[in-house]
C-alpha cells in the first residue's frame, strides 16, 4: 500500500463543499425570514383535498407579527439602556468617583472627560480609562474653604 503525498492545496470541488456547507448553517435564532419561509413552504406542500385550517393560518401571521414587534422591543429597548449609560457617564465628569485598583485597593480620582467609543463608556480618571460599570462610588467634590487670614 502506497500512502500519497500531503499537498497544501484544496480542490475547487472542496473549497465549493465547504462553502455550501457555510451557507446552509442554520440560523440559530428564528427571525421573520425564517417564520415567513416555514410558512410559504407549509403553503406549498398543503395536501389540496385537505387544505391548511384558515384560522390556523391567521393565528400563524398574527405570531409573525407578535414576534416582528418583539424584535423592535427588544431593539428599542437595548438602544435605550445604551443612551442611560451615556447619560450617566456625562453626569459623572468633575465628580470624584473610586474604582478597584489591579491590586484590589480602592483608588478615588477625579473624573475628567467621558468616551463613548466602546459600547461600554470610559470614564477617564487622571490618564486612566475605566468602564463605566467599573466604578466602585461616585461623590461630589470637597468644597475647600480657604484659611482664614488675619
Amino acid at each position: 500500500m502506497s500512502i500519497d503525498a500531503i499537498t497544501g492545496t484544496v480542490s475547487a470541488q472542496a473549497a465549493a463543499a465547504a462553502a455550501a456547507a457555510q451557507a446552509a448553517a442554520p440560523k440559530q435564532a428564528m427571525d421573520s425570514e425564517v417564520f415567513m419561509h416555514l410558512l410559504v413552504t407549509q403553503l406549498q406542500n398543503q395536501d389540496p383535498s385537505s387544505p391548511m385550517d384558515t384560522n390556523e393560518m391567521l393565528s400563524q401571521t398574527t405570531q409573525l407579527a407578535m414576534m416582528e414587534k418583539m424584535t423592535e422591543l427588544t431593539t428599542t429597548s437595548t438602544e435605550n439602556f445604551s443612551l442611560q449609560m451615556r447619560i450617566a457617564a456625562s453626569a459623572i465628569v468633575g465628580q470624584t468617583v473610586s474604582y478597584l485598583g489591579p491590586d484590589g485597593k480602592t483608588v478615588s480620582g477625579v473624573a475628567d472627560s467621558v468616551s463613548f467609543k466602546n459600547a461600554v463608556p470610559t470614564v477617564s480618571v487622571g490618564g486612566k480609562d475605566i468602564a463605566l460599570d467599573l466604578l466602585a462610588g461616585i461623590g461630589k467634590l470637597p468644597v475647600t474653604v480657604p484659611p482664614a487670614t488675619s
